[in-house]
């Protein structure tokens, strides 16, 4: 990301989006703001990582994250800590989840003066 911008810089497509829409339970944070920081850290760690974005309002979620390569978005799935984090998330934190991949084709970008 930029500094002037929340909109991660991209490269020229083709790359990879992966969508992650969830709604969270009602049972209160109980540590998943710190586990969502660590996998925020640990994905811009992994190879082929672009950037990320991410909206919440009230408990729903869409995150998402930008990959190099299906390759790359592969390996961050099976990655053993983000493996461990979506089973607790499953029986703790998310009511339900969709994760979407899609391959990037185009992009557009504006950035005013506001």
């Amino acid at each position: 990301m930029n500094d002037s911008s929340l909109i991660p810089d991209t490269p020229r497509p083709p790359y990879y989006a992966v969508i992650f829409t969830s709604r969270r339970t009602d049972d209160g944070d109980d540590g998943y703001s710190e586990r969502v920081d660590r996998m925020v850290r640990l994905a811009s760690e992994q190879p082929g990582f672009l950037g990320i974005e991410s909206v919440h309002e009230g408990t729903i979620g869409v995150t998402v994250s930008y990959w190099a390569s299906e390759a790359a978005v592969a390996r961050w799935k099976n990655n053993l800590e983000h493996r461990e984090a979506q089973a607790h998330g499953r029986g703790k934190w998310y009511r339900e989840y969709k994760v979407r991949v899609a391959k990037v084709e185009r992009d557009y970008h504006f950035a005013g003066d506001a």
